[in-house]
């Protein structure tokens, strides 16, 4: 099961629980994120980066980690897909790619240590050549673990057009003269944006020890990890150019990795989202979070306790199509919608304030949840109303 890919589907009963749990949607944190945060100038990517944006966001939010915490130099998903790309080609190809990977692994984890990256008595940026030669080093991984997320789309990918077309020839050297130069100089250049950001005071106000990256969540059987873990406050890395937007999909990505954490392992008190193209970190206590979002559960504890029951229940990340399925999560989603008692706002389930003497009865504790009412019951996400899956798509 994937977070990801269960979050990018509104059908999948994922989103559905999500969509129907968060009352508010994403509007209100969008504008509270807008005015607390001034419109910053975007450093925008150079020409050459093209259709590989997503590969110079993996690089740099790898690079990221890596100047708050350098205990881990290779993350999981690039190991994993080093062992992934043998298996997707030929023999020749896919050994060389092997082989290649792992002097990949060791030469990353070398420099890493060399260049102390975390250290606090050095600066968050390194001199500019070795700043690109890491960025080679990280963009490589980066293609590396496309095989661990997308077997397709790795087949695309310039390390496996290399390997194939000339498996002899394929070489760590020969592997990091692949990146353009611009998908170079983008790396380079957002983490130097971030050397005189919020991202470098907060390094300098923590150690190394009280920070994570590639945090995992244990006792879920879900594939998900989040950026970075600081000190109690949970930070997703995007490199958007659209960074004002602030999309769903990233403030719900955001609320699972919270949720995940079941046991409470880590013992999140706040989460954040860093924009590297800005230089931007926005962060808001859990509580503020929730509320945001209108959440009709502000018990933490139970809505991490309900989500993990939907989990464990039903292929959550995937859309139902057989019509028993549909039932099935339609009845489970039923079972696990939040319990609103008499006095409580229909939309958010928050307690309904008090009507002033001679006034009317209040239904709604806001005029955002009156407004929102009517869109929710054509839903059928308002109590009692939850039609079946493939209607509501």
């Amino acid at each position: 099961m994937s977070l990801t890919s269960g979050l990018s589907c509104p059908r999948t009963p994922l989103r559905r629980f999500l969509d129907r749990e968060m009352s508010a949607g994403p509007k209100p944190l969008r504008e509270n994120f807008r005015a607390r945060y001034t419109a910053e100038p975007v450093l925008m990517p150079p020409e050459g980066v093209g259709t590989e944006a997503g590969t110079v966001g993996t690089a740099i939010d790898q690079r990221l980690r890596l100047a708050l915490t350098a205990t881990a130099p290779v993350d999981l998903a690039t190991r994993l897909g080093i062992g992934i790309s043998q298996s997707i080609s030929g023999r020749r190809a896919g050994e060389r790619m092997g082989v290649v990977g792992e002097q990949l692994l060791q030469r990353l984890a070398e420099t890493v240590h060399a260049l102390e990256l975390d250290n606090r008595d050095l600066p968050m940026d390194r001199s500019w050549k070795e700043e690109q030669d890491l960025a080679r080093l990280l963009l490589a991984a980066a293609w590396y673990q496309v095989a661990a997320r997308n077997p397709f789309g790795f087949t695309y990918t310039p390390l496996f057009l290399a390997a194939i077309d000339a498996p002899t020839d394929f070489t760590l050297d020969r592997l990091l003269d692949l990146p353009h130069r611009d998908l170079v100089d983008d790396v380079t250049a957002q983490l130097v944006h971030a050397s005189a950001g919020p991202l470098h005071a907060l390094r300098a106000s923590t150690d190394p020890a009280r920070c994570k990256g590639g945090v995992m969540f244990a006792g879920v059987d879900i594939t998900a990890d989040a950026d970075l873990l600081v000190d109690g406050t949970l930070i997703e890395i995007k490199s958007t150019r659209h960074p004002r937007r602030f999309e769903k999909a990233t403030a719900w990505q955001i609320l699972g990795y919270l949720l995940l954490d079941t046991a409470d392992h880590h013992r999140i008190d706040t989460v954040g989202l860093y924009l590297t193209r800005t230089a931007t970190l926005a962060t808001w206590p859990i509580e503020d979070y929730l509320a945001l979002l209108g959440a009709r559960s502000r018990d933490l504890t139970q809505l991490r306790a309900t989500f993990a029951e939907l989990l464990v229940n039903c292929p959550a990340d995937q859309e139902p199509f057989e019509l028993d399925e549909q039932h099935r999560v339609q009845h489970l989603l039923e079972r696990l919608a939040t319990t609103i008692p008499a006095g409580h706002c229909p939309v958010c389930a928050q307690a309904v304030p008090p009507t002033s003497t001679g006034g009317r009865a209040r239904r709604y504790c806001t005029s955002w949840c009156a407004r929102r009412a009517p869109g929710l019951r054509q839903r059928g996400w308002l109590p009692g109303r939850l039609p079946d899956l493939a209607i509501a798509a």
